[in-house]
Parts: C-alpha cells; sequence; structure tokens
C-alpha cells in the first residue's frame, strides 16, 4: 500500500466513528489547549514584571539592611543598620552619580471624608531623577523643603483618584490631605502609582521619627560599571560597618538586574511546574488513544482478515492502524493549539500582561502530540498487524 492510501483510509477509518473520534481526542486537546495556555500567560507575566522591575533603571543600585540571605527561622524584626552617614559615603565614590537615603512605612492617607492606605517614601529631591518618575501634573520637591523638612507631598494618581475621584489631577495641585492627622500639601502627581512622597527630613522627624534608613538608592554614572560600584559599595559599608567577614554583612546591595533574573527564575520553575501538571492530560489521553485502538482492533478484525488475504503484508497493517493513531493525535493536537492561543491571547488581555505565544512552543506541542500518537498507538497496530488472517476472517 502507498503512505497516501494508508492516510485516507485512516481518516476514512475515523470519520466512521466522528462522535467517538471526537471525544478520543479530547484529551489531548484538553492537555495541549493547556501547556500553550501556561507558557503563554507564564512568558507574558515574566515579561510584564520584567519590565515593571526594569523601568527602574538599569543604572540604578539599592542598597537595604539586613543579609540577602537568612537562615531558615532567622529573624525578620525591623533591621537598623543603614544610615544617613552610609548614604553621604556612599555619594561621595567614583562613578557614583545620586544617592538618596529613603525611609519608608505604610500610612492612611485622608482628605474631606475619604481615605486610601498608601506606602509614604521619605526621599531626597533627587529621587524623581534617580527613579525617573513621570508626573501628570505638579512637581517634586526641591533641596529647600528638604532641607526646611516641609510637609509637601507627591501623590500617585491612584491615590489622587480614590481621594478626589477621576479628572481630580487636573486641579488637586495646592490642595490638602492628612497623614498621622498632619495637614500635607500637594505639590505633584505621578503616573500609574498608588504611593506618596515627602522629603526625607519631614519622613523621619514628623511621620516616623526614626533617623535610621530602610534603603539607600544609588544612581551609577554608567549601567557597565553596575557590577565595579556593587563592590566598591560593599567594601565602603563593610569598613563604615567595622565587619571583617563579608558573609556576615549587615546589608545587601541589588542592581535592578538582579531582581530580574529572580522573577524570571521563580516565573519560569512555576510556569515549567504547571506545564508539567498540565501535561499529565497528555498521558491520560494517550491511555484513553490505546484503549480506543485495541477496541478498534477487535471491532475491525474481519477487516484485517480480509486485507490480509488480498495480499497485504504485517508492516502495512502495522503502518494503517499506527498512522490512524497519529491522525488522532496530531488531529487533537492541532485543535489543542488553535484553542490554547486563543485562551491565551483572551486571558491576556484581561490581565492586561503581553500576549506571548512562541513559535517553539506550538512545534514543541506539535512535536507531543504526534508522538504521544506514536508511542500509544504502536502496541494496538502491532497487535492488528499480528493477527493470523484465517483466525481473523472467523472471527464474529
Amino acid at each position: 500500500m502507498e503512505i497516501e492510501e494508508l492516510f485516507l483510509l485512516a481518516f476514512q477509518a475515523l470519520w466512521r466513528n466522528i462522535a467517538r473520534t471526537l471525544l478520543t481526542m479530547l484529551g489531548i486537546i484538553i492537555g495541549i489547549a493547556s501547556v500553550i495556555t501556561i507558557m503563554s500567560l507564564g512568558a507574558g507575566s515574566t515579561e510584564s514584571i520584567v519590565g515593571e522591575i526594569s523601568s527602574f533603571g538599569a543604572n540604578v543600585l539599592t542598597v537595604s539592611p539586613g543579609q540577602s540571605k537568612r537562615s531558615p527561622g532567622g529573624s525578620s524584626s525591623i533591621v537598623t543598620t543603614l544610615s544617613s552617614e552610609d548614604a553621604e559615603a556612599i555619594e561621595k565614590l567614583a562613578n557614583v552619580e545620586m544617592v538618596s537615603p529613603v525611609v519608608n512605612k505604610g500610612k492612611t492617607i485622608t482628605a474631606n471624608s475619604e481615605s486610601t492606605s498608601v506606602q509614604v517614601s521619605g526621599v531626597a529631591a533627587n529621587y524623581t531623577l534617580i527613579k525617573s518618575l513621570e508626573f501628570v501634573n505638579g512637581g517634586f520637591f526641591d533641596e529647600g523643603d528638604v532641607l526646611s523638612a516641609a510637609k509637601d507631598v507627591v501623590l500617585g494618581d491612584e491615590a489622587i483618584e480614590e481621594l478626589f475621584g477621576s479628572d481630580a489631577a487636573e486641579f488637586v495641585i495646592g490642595e490638602t490631605v492628612r497623614i498621622d492627622g498632619r495637614v500635607f500639601q500637594i505639590v505633584g502627581i505621578i503616573v500609574d502609582s498608588n504611593e506618596a512622597y515627602v522629603p526625607l527630613t519631614t519622613a523621619q522627624t514628623v511621620l516616623l521619627g526614626q533617623s535610621y534608613l530602610d534603603k539607600i538608592s544609588v544612581y551609577v554614572t554608567d549601567g557597565e560599571l553596575i557590577d565595579v560600584v556593587t563592590l566598591d559599595i560593599e567594601e565602603l559599608l563593610l569598613d563604615e560597618h567595622d565587619i571583617d567577614d563579608p558573609q556576615a554583612a549587615d546589608f545587601n546591595v541589588q542592581g535592578s538586574q538582579t531582581f530580574v533574573e529572580t522573577i524570571s527564575s521563580v516565573t519560569g520553575t512555576l510556569t515549567t511546574l504547571l506545564s508539567g501538571i498540565a501535561a499529565i492530560s497528555l498521558v491520560v489521553g494517550g491511555i484513553g488513544i490505546m484503549n480506543i485502538m485495541l477496541v478498534t482492533v477487535t471491532e475491525r478484525t474481519k477487516e484485517i482478515g480480509l486485507l490480509k488475504a488480498v495480499g497485504a503484508k504485517d508492516r502495512n497493517i502495522l503502518n494503517q492502524f499506527l498512522i490512524e493513531a497519529v491522525v488522532l493525535t496530531v488531529s487533537g493536537g492541532i485543535i489543542g493549539i488553535l484553542l490554547g492561543v486563543s485562551i491565551a491571547f483572551i486571558a491576556s488581555q484581561m490581565m492586561n500582561i503581553p500576549f506571548m505565544v512562541t513559535t517553539s512552543s506550538i512545534l514543541l506541542s506539535f512535536g507531543v502530540s504526534a508522538g504521544v500518537g506514536i508511542v500509544f498507538g504502536y502496541y494496538p497496530a502491532q497487535q492488528a498487524a499480528k493477527l493470523n488472517p484465517i483466525d481473523a476472517l472467523r472471527y464474529e
């Protein structure tokens, strides 16, 4: 038999029992669609998070108190190992352009009868340059405001909407809000944020009453010097804190690339895990296909005997049933890919993340579906090929 004839016979056999064919393909369809959807959403989520982190700037380093790696059961108490003196010393290092000390804490802001919870950060006047903040209206406080501990506040547009309603960003500059009962004047509104920024000195003396820093933001002159500056900061702070063993450091220095790598690793692991769980349905679908093909062999015993009687060889019978199994799984795979891409597109639009379906994931799904057909279809095909033609013709 020619290969074209075998494919034609396979399609005819499957079409004769179209309802059973569709039900048999269901496991493959669900498995492939699930894998495609999860891989796409995983890639889109990673891209979205990485984009958010990268927007902080490739030239920015963050110095935080405490060790970057803690032993299980380690203390989770507030760490107070960073000071304003540390920030001043870092600013004097070569290749460091700007430094902003940062203190922050969650607070409730009220205006009239409305209130909202935000992260209030006390920062230096150059923080807006370090983080490249985008403004809807107004601007940032200046160095004079920091020196005088002015009660100025820069709010995110989301917080403004919560407090004053939509489209309020156009007229609220100069309006006042209360933080911990103290009156602050709105001087600026930033894009896509639910945060609040006040002068560092105001936060330390009026709102928080703390002298230690929660972190230090460092702007490096050249992104390619990030690693060099990181080592310089580590050496400086080890000396400033009188620590001889780097493993005992009471601080850690991280760049946006570190966060990107961490997030990519975590989301990649989760995507792989979930894809593996979804792929279990492919195994279940494959077992279902093997069972149906065994039933098909039994139902078509006389047909097999007749084919052998007119000269069909064992390999022809083997190929025919194997092709039926592959056609079954590949068809299911194609439907699953189309369904998975559609679900992934709809979900990405609803979740507001990039829609990402790679060619490799589609080719992998297609290859897996064909592989399932070969692996689980071989045994029934082999059983059909082994049938004795005389016994097959006598089968009732």
